[in-house]
């Protein structure tokens, strides 16, 4: 037997839920970053986890999948094409060979130092902009979702 959800359900869901409402929002701050990125041919993404790899000694696949909430295999498949274009090694890890680091290469950390200048400047403007200077407000807010656990 067949059961319809009615419309009402529907314009219900799209009115209150928090994770459509998140993955819209999502969706925007990250075009709104990617436009800002694209000259440095990156991606708001990307930019992520270069700044992640931005550590005084290169950090294994681990912590850098726990920072941006990635699982290992899906951060493997990220760090590829920034590989490709030399901005970072994987490396073995000198005290355990079994264990790769990333590492952010010179030509990595060269072009993170001209992005991050694009990105200060893009965010300034966003937070002061579109979000009336609440960004504050929308990072603890935004933490403290982020730290939900399926019951």
């Amino acid at each position: 037997m067949s059961m319809n959800v009615p419309f009402s359900t529907t314009l219900e869901v799209r009115d209150t839920c928090l994770c459509l409402h998140a993955q819209r929002a999502a969706r925007a701050l990250a075009r709104y970053f990617d436009d800002a990125l694209r000259p440095f041919g990156l991606t708001n993404g990307q930019f992520s986890l270069l700044m992640a790899l931005n550590r005084p000694e290169p950090p294994s696949i681990a912590p850098v999948a726990q920072l941006l909430a990635m699982d290992r295999t899906t951060l493997t498949a990220a760090l590829k094409p920034l590989q490709k274009k030399a901005l970072i090694e994987i490396i073995p890890d000198a005290t355990d060979r079994r264990s790769r680091l990333l590492l952010l290469t010179p030509k990595g950390s060269a072009l993170l130092a001209e992005a991050v200048l694009v990105w200060r400047q893009t965010h300034a403007e966003l937070e002061n902009n579109l979000l009336n200077g609440n960004g504050d407000f929308l990072r603890s807010m935004l933490l403290s979702l982020g730290n939900i656990t399926p019951a």
